[in-house]
């Protein structure tokens, strides 16, 4: 399967958050692995453990969300034999909380196993990017 099956899940990835942001979790939900040890440190604060634990969260998430969707973009994505994992952002336009419609940027590191024949999330991390605290490299 390789990495063609991991092209898959990351199609089922950026389909699962396009629905988050119009506040839909299931799709999402669906992209993670069914295991006790799936974990989760959101952008809205969350740290989790467990399988039931992390899907409750996807739930309150979604349901902070409206009218949005959001969008990967990848920096990095490297396919190992059994593990992958993607750094990168999501980005999009939602409305959180009732709120206007508002930008959002959250960086996120996905890690996903092979399980099977399919590929599926087992850890998520995403936070807001902070201010740069340094000045930027003159040699860049």
């Amino acid at each position: 399967m390789g990495e063609s099956g991991f092209e898959d899940a990351l199609e089922r990835t950026a389909e699962g958050l396009r629905a988050m942001g119009r506040g839909d979790a299931a799709p999402y939900r669906a992209c993670w692995a069914t295991i006790d040890d799936v974990t989760l440190f959101g952008a809205f604060g969350t740290i989790e453990r467990g399988y039931d634990d992390v899907m409750a969260t996807l739930d309150w998430v979604a349901s902070r969300f409206s009218d949005g969707a959001l969008v990967p973009e990848y920096d990095l994505v490297h396919v190992g034999a059994d593990t992958a994992h993607t750094v990168g952002f999501e980005r999009g336009v939602v409305r959180v909380d009732g709120g206007d419609p508002d930008e959002i940027t959250i960086r996120v590191t996905h890690v996903y196993r092979r399980l099977g024949d399919e590929w599926r999330i087992v850890h998520r991390h995403g936070d807001h990017p902070p201010v740069l605290a340094r000045p930027p490299r003159l040699d860049a």
